[in-house]
């Protein structure tokens, strides 16, 4: 016995009754490093257009640096499951954070757009290790009774994170270079790498399955393809060439890579997790709210500087409330789910934000500015209060052996949804603006509204499938 741990075969822990006090140092460095592997995927979003002059490239070729991050995030994630069967926790969180240091270490020393690619791409492999082991993780420490609150607080990174990162980025381009953003990191991941080697234990047996070249392959090629594709299709359109390969190319690989799973006695990746209705439902749930996420905080930046012209530095700060208010119903809406279950609060949620998205798209280029905060805030109270529950419910529905597959899935198609949302959402600023015969800041407000429109839609989605939801937590 180690601090009231038993031992399984393969270094695994039973820390079902843990103490709360043990268990909070152990998914410290994993809360802390998802937060800021989290933040950067929207951080450098606001940077952007001063990018392309201080460095002196195109609009085109500066996308890279998200697509670049998203893309690596999205090979990684669907073989975090076989990464987990083969290292100890401990051991993917280590290499995953000092990971992540070395990638904020060359983007933030860098002066030249290959070096803070680079930078970038060493980032999203660290990202894409450390997501689903903060599901992972929190399922192997926290009895069922208590696992809503767990999810709050990973709801708490999964959403304040992104919400957040626009506004911290705003004020640092307001004060100081871009380069601080990557320079602001480097103590968090340190404090999370401090942390994880004293406190991190292995959560997970070790069983070194067999590893299938060719699944591998076709993972990287279907999932790169597909997140590449739907990248590319916000600055290219749905029509390019290159764009219809790279998603004709991925889907098919797709294809492959889950019938060879369904074959396969020992598979990377068990999408036979999708058999149990409940995982379905949840990760439907959770696809539909990061979408919701990501399309308003992709938007409202722009909507803010362009449509209301509003600087860089002032943006941040009107995106501050929103992103404190999804802080604070991100760490309740676990609890409500241990109390309530899943229903109540992700119908609710979903309802807010139903709200929250008409009000933004009722917004113009005459809208006052306490109007488009209270629109903001009313967004960032209903979807964090849809997102845990709707986590919680389906990663609780599967049996033990499947929960590193269905981090793995979940997270994965959270980030593939992620990619969609921004651009669909670009592609409807397009239409909107090119609809609209007004001028200027009335062209972008309108073209905007064309984006919101998709927010409201995905919300209208997410409250009709939450009928289907259980109307009691099931033990």
């Amino acid at each position: 016995m180690v601090y009231g741990i038993t031992f399984w075969k393969g270094g695994f822990f039973n820390m079902k009754n843990l103490a709360e006090t043990k268990r909070l140092p152990i998914m410290a460095g994993l809360l802390i490093g998802g937060f800021i592997g989290m933040f950067s995927e929207t951080a450098l979003n606001i940077a952007l257009a001063p990018l392309t002059t201080k460095l002196g490239v195109s609009t085109g070729t500066i996308q890279w640096l998200v697509i670049g991050y998203l893309l690596m995030v999205g090979i990684l994630l669907p073989l975090s499951g076989l990464l987990t069967r083969w290292f100890t926790t401990r051991q993917l969180l280590i290499f995953a954070l000092c990971d992540f240091i070395v990638g904020a270490l060359i983007a933030a020393l860098s002066s030249s757009f290959t070096f803070l690619f680079i930078g970038r791409l060493i980032q999203g492999v660290g990202t894409g290790i450390l997501l689903p082991l903060i599901f992972l993780v929190a399922l192997a420490i926290y009895p069922l009774e208590k696992r809503g609150a767990a999810m709050g607080l990973i709801g708490l990174v999964i959403m304040f994170a992104p919400a957040i990162g626009p506004t911290v980025a705003g004020l640092i381009l307001g004060a100081l270079s871009w380069q601080y953003i990557f320079w602001a990191m480097i103590p968090f991941l340190v404090i999370a790498l401090v942390t994880t080697i004293i406190f991190t234990k292995n959560v997970m047996p070790i069983t070194r399955p067999h590893v299938d070249a060719l699944s591998i392959c076709l993972s990287t090629i279907g999932f790169g393809g597909v997140v590449l594709g739907i990248s590319l299709a916000s600055d290219k359109g749905w029509t390019s060439p290159i764009v219809l390969g790279a998603l004709v190319v991925g889907i098919v690989a797709l294809f492959f890579f889950i019938r060879r799973q369904l074959k396969l006695p020992e598979p990377i990746l068990n999408v036979k997790a999708f058999a149990h209705g409940g995982f379905s439902l949840g990760t439907g749930l959770v696809m539909i709210d990061f979408m919701i996420i990501m399309t308003s905080m992709y938007l409202l930046p722009i909507y803010w500087q362009k449509g209301l012209l509003v600087p860089v530095a002032l943006t941040g700060m009107l995106m501050l409330p929103g992103g404190i208010i999804n802080a604070v119903v991100s760490s309740i809406s676990g609890r409500l789910y241990d109390n309530f279950g899943a229903r109540m609060p992700a119908m609710l949620g979903f309802l807010v934000s139903i709200i929250g998205a008409l009000m933004l798209f009722f917004g113009n280029a005459d809208s006052s500015y306490l109007y488009v905060v209270f629109a903001h805030v009313i967004l960032m109270i209903g979807a964090p209060l849809a997102m845990s529950p709707s986590q919680t419910h389906g990663l609780n529905a599967l049996p033990q052996q499947l929960s590193a597959d269905g981090s793995s899935i979940m997270n994965t198609l959270q980030q593939i949804c992620g990619a969609i949302a921004t651009a669909l959402a670009t592609s409807l600023l397009g239409v909107g603006e090119a609809a609209s015969s007004a001028a200027g800041a009335a062209k972008v407000a309108s073209g905007t509204r064309f984006g919101f429109a998709l927010t409201v839609g995905l919300a209208v989605l997410g409250f009709l499938l939450t009928f289907a939801l259980p109307r009691k937590q099931k033990a």
